[in-house]
């Protein structure tokens, strides 16, 4: 009795209100609800490693995980739920390689059937139409993964523009714009300008050329008409007495110009020379001619007439050129030679004011910059006055070879000021260049003796371009200062 009265009393199975086969049969439901669909961001269960590769790497612990940001997520769901046939798969799946270092190279499908969905790490098919097309330029073609390969198609790689090409496309936008931009121009021809656009860019940025593009030739063609015409006018009186003296002394210049240069011996050359200085002479009476002159028109003569040779300048034969085109070389050299003249003109009349201002300069500046030369020319009483007289007069043209002195006329042209202020600040840096050389001369006479004949017989655009820049750095750091002095 004590026992049943302490033993639990279970309710009947009809008391609850369900049956009892019921009761016993339904399992008890777990309070926390199970989703069966894939969370965003839910970890997988990592497979065992490889037997091929030792190191458990970034692609499998990529692969292993979801993306909780990615946009596809329901279509990725939908796309797993979706059977899929074993040859469909393998067929658009990329073939993992193991290589011999244990690394897997991935190797384009051979053709794809289903394409998977995209992911977070996944490109779009914009960024691989744009993946394709920078392949096709530049021979090589990268997989989804971003690994590089090389390209399997056939077309040639189109090689990439040289330095040259680069700044002749640069030249020839500007050259062919509707409006000329001439602070571009200049900016552009400081380095250097291509030979076969020389001429043209020294015409536009001596003022000979008209910067509108539309008035060039018939500028060009009245220009030589006018030259033509003062040959008729003034050559003749060549003979007269009042002139057979600065005549004659063209007639000797001339035939010792630039002996090095088999084209400046020519007779047909030299007269080209001579009724260009002539005429200058004639129309510019306040200077006159003046020895020196006849060294600026080489650099001219050598340009104009390279433009319209197949060949070297130096191995050509004068007769063989048209009359035609020797005209308008000719023509061309005298405005050239012109333009160029008008802004040292003082260098050329009485006492030679301009020269005699810019020694007195490249004096102060030396001293400034280089003391220990400085002192060493004062010790062996050489005069400034005794080398760069010619520097100043002919324009570093006995110092250096033509092909140098058309390389340093490009920066000239392309200097507001070139030919009197920068040209100073140049004979700076190269006096300086040698500064080393000088100082080892024991006497005077070996240091006018190496100031006479400099080596520069072998230099090239390299070493312009070095005293270029060093005489720029200069210019812009002392040009105020000695201004003032002056």
């Amino acid at each position: 009795l004590g026992r049943a009265a302490l033993a639990p009393v279970r309710a009947p199975a009809h008391v609850s209100g369900r049956p009892a086969a019921m009761a016993q049969a339904e399992p008890k439901k777990p309070f926390w609800k199970k989703v069966s669909s894939k969370v965003p961001g839910s970890a997988k269960a990592i497979p065992p490693p490889s037997p091929s590769r030792d190191k458990f790497s970034f692609e499998s612990f990529e692969s292993s995980i979801g993306d909780a940001f990615s946009e596809h997520d329901d279509d990725s769901r939908k796309s797993a739920q979706t059977p899929r046939s074993a040859s469909s798969f393998a067929k658009s799946t990329p073939n993992l390689a193991p290589s011999d270092d244990g690394r897997r190279i991935v190797t384009p499908p051979t053709e794809s059937v289903t394409k998977p969905p995209a992911s977070r790490h996944q490109r779009s098919s914009s960024d691989l139409a744009e993946t394709a097309s920078s392949a096709a330029r530049t021979g090589r073609t990268s997989n989804t993964s971003g690994s590089s390969l090389p390209s399997v198609s056939s077309s040639p790689v189109k090689p990439t523009p040289s330095r040259d090409e680069l700044r002749m496309q640069r030249f020839q936008t500007l050259l062919s714009a509707p409006s000329l931009d001439l602070d571009a121009l200049r900016t552009l021809s400081w380095n250097g300008i291509p030979a076969p656009l020389r001429t043209t860019v020294w015409g536009l940025l001596s003022g000979y050329l008209p910067a509108n593009p539309d008035r060039r030739t018939a500028t060009l063609a009245r220009k030589r008409e006018e030259y033509a015409a003062l040959v008729e006018q003034y050559y003749g009186s060549r003979t007269d007495d009042a002139n057979q003296a600065i005549f004659h002394q063209i007639h000797i210049d001339v035939l010792r110009t630039n002996p090095s240069l088999a084209i400046f011996q020519q007779p047909i050359v030299q007269e080209i020379m001579e009724r260009i200085l002539y005429i200058w002479a004639i129309r510019h009476p306040g200077s006159g001619y003046v020895q020196g002159i006849n060294d600026l028109v080489t650099p001219f003569f050598a340009v104009f007439l390279s433009s319209n040779l197949d060949g070297e300048l130096d191995k050509c034969d004068i007769t063989s050129v048209a009359s035609a085109v020797r005209d308008v070389v000719e023509a061309d050299c005298y405005w050239g030679l012109t333009k160029l003249l008008d802004g040292i003109q003082d260098n050329y009349t009485f006492a030679s004011p301009g020269i005699q201002k810019n020694i007195k300069t490249l004096r102060e500046l030396v001293s400034r910059l280089d003391k220990p030369l400085q002192m060493h020319l004062e010790t062996q009483s050489i005069e400034y006055l005794q080398f760069s007289f010619r520097w100043m007069n002919c324009l570093l043209l006995r110092e250096l070879p033509l092909r140098c002195v058309v390389r340093l006329w490009d920066t000239y042209f392309s200097e507001v000021d070139g030919f009197a202020t920068f040209h100073l600040y140049t004979c700076a840096a190269f006096l300086m260049t040698f500064s080393k050389e000088l100082r080892s001369c024991a006497d005077f006479q070996a240091i006018m003796l190496f100031l006479q004949s400099l080596p520069t017989s072998n230099w090239a655009d390299k070493e312009i371009e070095l005293v270029v820049s060093e005489a720029y750095r200069l210019k812009y750091t002392f040009h105020d200062t000695l201004h003032r002095l002056a």
